[in-house]
C-alpha cells in the first residue's frame, strides 16, 4: 500500500520561512517525479514545484527564487524549502509522486493528504 506522508505546514509571518517533506512509503514501479502542488479556498489545485528522480526542478512563475525543490532518491522523500513567504502563498499543500511501469508506462499519480501552509501579513 502506497503511503505519502507529509509534514512541516504550519502558521509563519509574512517574509518567514518553512520547510515541506514528503516521504513516500510502499510498492512503486519506478518514480518518474516527485513534487507540490497547493489549493487555495475557492480556488483550483495547481503545480507549486516538481523534480525529475533524475533532477531537473520545475517551478511554477510565481514562487521562482523563493522555493527549492529537492529529492532524495535513496529515502524516497521530496522536499520544498519555501522561503520568503507572502500571504497569497496560503493553501493546503500536497504531495505528488508521478510512478511509471509497464506495458503503457504512463503516469499513475498519488497524492499525500495535504498540509496546511498559513502565511499572515
Amino acid at each position: 500500500q502506497v503511503q505519502l506522508l507529509e509534514s512541516g505546514g504550519g502558521l509563519v509571518q509574512s517574509g518567514g520561512s518553512l520547510r515541506l517533506s514528503c516521504a513516500a512509503s510502499g510498492n512503486f514501479y519506478s518514480i518518474y517525479s516527485m513534487g507540490w502542488y497547493r489549493q487555495a479556498p475557492g480556488k483550483q489545485r495547481e503545480l507549486v514545484a516538481d523534480i525529475l528522480s533524475a533532477g531537473s526542478p520545475k517551478y511554477t512563475d510565481s514562487v521562482k527564487g523563493r522555493f527549492t525543490i529537492s529529492i532524495d532518491n535513496d529515502k524516497r522523500t521530496v522536499y520544498l524549502q519555501m522561503n520568503s513567504l507572502k500571504p497569497e502563498d496560503t493553501a493546503v499543500y500536497y504531495c505528488n509522486v508521478d510512478d511509471r511501469g509497464p506495458p503503457m508506462w504512463k503516469p499513475t499519480l498519488f497524492w499525500g493528504q495535504g498540509t496546511q501552509v498559513t502565511v499572515s501579513s
